[in-house]
């Protein structure tokens, strides 16, 4: 079966970035870095990006390139019966879990989407705003509905391949999602008052750093970079050896820190310009920046865009979930593209129905004390996610080794960089150490 690649190095970074650019840009960093020193923060975030995010993305795209495989594929190529396969099948486990409750929220998105283009979102009176939020996602047959569309939305761009889907897509969402953010930033940056969303999101206040800030601004730059989940390893399979890998990494990370930046700019310059309190998660998306769009000029307009802007945010990250299982099934098992996507969709769904209905008919329904959605959230993201994602770092760092890891960047000196024993010294000893601190901070084990 012969393996497809990226055509372009805008078809690269259109998917790569894409993946990494997601609701966590929109909805969580901006809130926690006004509420943990502003620019301080964001200064401390950029710093984890560069020393952490870079040499580890550089490892995943490096597996992936170096084998031609998927995420379990470049384990067995170069540890062939050995256990290693294992780190790429909780990888793949790991994006599937995700991608069922992540679907969820994005088909939250699109609801709100039509609801915002028929008009019926902006007449819903502030005070209901919550209320309505909560009769929506409990509601299991709207849901199950929406969440549907997102998936076989997903799926129709997956079962294309990677020039004529993955890449073709990219290319054409990811210019919408900037220019439609640049739309949003600029309204938003001229209401009155906006200076004060301004200040709380870029304001200087290194007092405001504390350990738990630290390590909020490294789980972040871990999450937010699609790392661990075998999206980048997957990715990397489909670059052309030519490709500069550590530029790449660069431009990715640069375009998701510059998105989650414009995000900031175009929520808090209005959540403060019409006097409303700051905060993170669903209740900013679907209860606070709808009454914002309701005191604005033109607010049904601006809201309409705005919940285009998310849906194309939530589509770009659910189409490189979806890929990681549909490569790892198609190439291990055999199975043309089709017909894993059909199923592997399918799973998907199935697996999404437990979580919709956490949220109504089985919101009793604990799991050490969680509801679904939260326990399938906590052991993907918070548990699954890192533990694979310090195993790459091991295997990188001393079972391949570091040596062959950085031969495969240079393209065995075609792109002659200096660096070696900076990038041998975190890959070996530094992000093993910092992703244990991340899971044990993340899963409650150590408490700030």
């Amino acid at each position: 079966m012969k393996r497809e690649n990226f055509g372009s190095k805008f078809g690269v970074l259109a998917a790569a970035a894409g993946s990494a650019i997601g609701l966590g840009n929109i909805w969580r960093f901006p809130y926690i870095a006004g509420k943990n020193g502003g620019a301080a923060f964001i200064f401390v975030y950029i710093i984890f990006v560069i020393v952490m995010g870079t040499p580890l993305m550089i490892s995943e795209l490096v597996l992936g390139r170096h084998t031609r495989s998927n995420s379990v594929g470049a384990y067995k190529v170069l540890r062939p019966n050995s256990k290693w396969k294992y780190t790429g099948i909780l990888a793949v486990v790991t994006s599937f879990i995700i991608l069922s409750f992540y679907s969820i929220i994005a088909g939250w998105v699109f609801t709100y989407l039509q609801q915002s283009f028929t008009g019926k979102l902006i007449k819903v009176v502030p005070d209901q705003l919550e209320s309505y939020f909560v009769s929506l996602s409990s509601n299991a047959s709207s849901a199950l509905f929406w969440n549907a569309i997102v998936i076989g939305l997903t799926a129709f761009i997956v079962i294309s391949g990677i020039k004529n889907g993955i890449e073709k897509y990219s290319k054409v969402l990811m210019p919408i999602l900037f220019f439609t953010l640049v739309a949003l930033m600029i309204r938003s940056l001229t209401l009155d008052g906006a200076k004060e969303g301004l200040k709380f999101l870029f304001k200087s206040d290194f007092s405001q750093l504390t350990t738990k800030s630290l390590l909020e601004a490294l789980g972040h730059a871990f999450y937010s970079l699609s790392l661990g989940m075998g999206i980048i390893i997957t990715y990397g399979s489909y670059i052309n050896r030519e490709e500069n890998l550590v530029s790449l990494s660069l431009q990715i990370i640069t375009a998701d820190t510059l998105m989650a930046l414009m995000s900031g700019m175009v929520i808090f310059p209005a959540v403060f310009a019409y006097g409303f309190e700051p905060q993170s998660g669903p209740s900013l998306i679907f209860i606070t920046l709808p009454a914002v769009f309701q005191a604005m000029p033109l607010g049904a307009v601006f809201e309409t865009l705005f919940f285009l802007l998310v849906g194309i945010a939530s589509i770009t990250s659910t189409i490189s979930l979806l890929e990681v299982s549909v490569s790892f099934v198609t190439e291990e098992f055999k199975i043309n593209r089709k017909k894993a996507t059909a199923l592997l969709a399918l799973g998907v769904f199935i697996l999404s129905i437990p979580s919709t209905l956490s949220f109504g008919v089985w919101s009793e329904v604990q799991l050490f004390g969680k509801n679904i959605f939260d326990f399938m959230d906590f052991m993907a993201s918070y548990a699954f996610l890192t533990i694979g994602g310090c195993l790459t770092c091991i295997f990188v760092g001393w079972v391949w080794g570091s040596q062959n890891a950085f031969q495969e960047l240079t393209n065995d000196g075609a792109h002659p960089m200096k660096g070696y024993k900076i990038y041998n010294f975190i890959i070996k000893f530094i992000a093993p150490i910092a992703i244990g601190l991340i899971f044990l901070y993340s899963t409650g084990i150590i408490k700030l």
